[in-house]
């Protein structure tokens, strides 16, 4: 591993995405810069260069300057760690309060009387998983969203769930994902936009995995660390019709949606740099 390789390596474990990284070294190496030429020296498109500064600027790690045209300058090292870890503290400390509500919410469930309780199930493996998705899309009346790991990408192509989002979005329906799309998801991440899919990539997303149908149900992921690609495959998820549960999700997706980039504009990102280097 290179010594530039090893600098951004540590940079992404201070909180930044690797492309933040590169373009935050990038700018203390060689000195101030504009989007375009920003952009060719990172072989990416302009839009995608200015996104990532705009980043940066709010971790406080780059500043644009006054005058026209505008350029932008790396805060030195020191100052902008110190900007990234208190922004990665405000992160978990927003993720903590965030957890308290969840707990909060979780035992005001377990002590509703009997005829108020929702319904909540564990799903045990990507067989039972697969089975309620498709009950689930079979019956969707206006739509569904996602958030998924780049293997479910692939694991919806292969048992069927694919058919059933197309046929969503042929009766009018609505189909948004998001996902952290590498090198290798570019074939199946393209196979749902192609059907029609509304889909996003967020770069180095590590958060909770989780559906929602319709507003009524969702899935949420307890552990997804799917090793292959099999129907016997574990996993641990919960799938619920708790409608504060739904609506939290719904939220959460809203927020990433937000952050995400097309997947049309990652995969020409991807196409363009090629594969990742051994």
């Amino acid at each position: 591993m290179s010594e530039v390789d090893e600098f951004i390596r540590h940079l992404v474990g201070f909180g930044l995405s690797e492309k933040e990284a590169q373009t935050y070294l990038h700018l203390l190496s060689y000195g101030p810069k504009t989007p375009s030429p920003l952009a060719k020296a990172l072989h990416t498109y302009r839009e995608d260069a200015h996104r990532t500064l705009t980043s940066l600027i709010d971790k406080g790690m780059v500043h644009p300057s006054l005058d026209s045209p505008t350029t932008y300058v790396a805060v030195d090292l020191d100052t902008a760690l110190e900007s990234a870890l208190k922004k990665h503290q405000s992160e978990l400390r927003e993720m903590d309060e965030r957890k308290r509500e969840l707990q909060e919410l979780a035992k005001q469930h377990r002590f509703r009387s009997d005829d108020e309780v929702t319904t909540f199930k564990i799903i045990k493996s990507v067989k039972e998983l697969v089975t309620a998705t498709l009950t689930l899309t079979s019956a969707v009346k206006n739509g569904f969203i996602y958030v998924v790991p780049a293997e479910m990408l692939v694991i919806t192509e292969l048992f069927g769930i694919g058919e059933q989002a197309k046929k969503v979005i042929e009766q009018g329906g609505f189909v948004r994902g998001i996902c952290d799309i590498r090198y290798g998801d570019i074939v199946p991440a393209q196979a749902h936009v192609d059907r029609g899919e509304d889909l996003r990539h967020c770069y180095n997303y590590g958060g909770v995995y989780f559906a929602v149908v319709d507003s009524r149900h969702c899935v949420s992921a307890i552990n997804v660390a799917i090793k292959r690609i099999s129907l016997n495959e574990p996993i641990s998820l919960l799938w619920t019709d708790d409608t504060t549960f739904v609506d939290y999700l719904t939220a959460t997706f809203e927020m990433l949606w937000q952050q995400s980039v097309p997947a049309e504009e990652r995969i020409k990102e991807l196409q363009k740099q090629g594969p990742p280097k051994a």
